[in-house]
């Protein structure tokens, strides 16, 4: 049975995945959710299948990396359901397997700006609402590459190790507020993202897993769910590890 209603969460990369997964079980705790992801399409197919199962879903269409598209989802946030109360940084990208003689500038700035600069953006879109209203929930998605480091993988490792240390500043910095930081470090999950490596590469990631198996999206969310919750009302600034046992620290 879902609880009373909440404000929204917005979703980013939520058309798919642990995005998806994330959504469905904010949704079914009582949050509005938005559907945000640069594929306006399956972002739409994700929303209607979530308003058709009872829940309230907005898809929007957002280019993460970019202000402008970012300002403009939190508006159509705030519009549409009045109060934002969560967000989760979600999308990213995998990038090249590829040592790092092997990797382009190009390489690197994309990766930082999918996986590191969006956080930054999305989290000064919404958090002069989240102060506002003197409230509000925001979880970021680093990994465990951003941890422990992952060899093949140096643009991915140091854009998910900045995530980690943008969720601890800006925890820190808005403790007073009413308003928490945190993030999840998922360890390899099975996922479609899982296509943009090598399967040795895969191999190696979950062969570092003392459980011995890929994660699940919904075991993902679930973590997510809680710091989202004012279940974890003394709770921030912290990164939570969903890894199987993997983290040495």
């Amino acid at each position: 049975m879902a609880e009373q209603q909440k404000g929204a969460a917005i979703v980013t990369g939520a058309a798919r995945g642990i995005g998806r997964a994330i959504a469905e079980t904010l949704a079914a705790a009582g949050h509005a959710v938005v559907i945000a992801d640069r594929d306006a399409a399956a972002a739409e197919q994700t929303a209607a299948e979530l308003r058709g199962a009872g829940q309230r879903a907005l898809a929007v269409q957002v280019d993460v990396a970019d202000r402008a598209s970012v300002s403009a989802m939190v508006a159509a946030s705030v519009a549409e359901f009045g109060i934002v109360d969560v967000l989760v940084n979600n999308a990213g990208i995998a990038g090249k397997a590829a040592p790092i003689a092997e990797q382009s500038d190009e390489d690197w700035d994309v990766m930082m700006a999918v996986d590191l600069k969006s956080v930054y953006l999305c989290c000064q879109a919404v958090l002069p609402h989240m102060l506002e209203q003197k409230h509000g929930s925001i979880v970021n998605v680093a990994s465990i590459a951003g941890k422990e480091g992952n060899p093949n993988m140096v643009p991915y490792s140091a854009a998910k190790a900045g995530v980690i240390g943008l969720t601890k500043s800006l925890g820190k910095e808005v403790a007073q507020h009413g308003v928490r930081v945190n993030a999840v470090a998922p360890a390899v999950i099975g996922t479609e993202i899982l296509l943009q490596l090598t399967q040795q590469q895969i191999d190696y990631m979950t062969s570092k897993i003392p459980m011995a198996r890929l994660g699940k999206p919904e075991e993902v969310a679930q973590v997510v769910a809680f710091l989202a919750s004012d279940a974890s009302s003394f709770v921030t600034a912290q990164c939570y590890d969903v890894s199987g046992g993997r983290a040495t620290y």
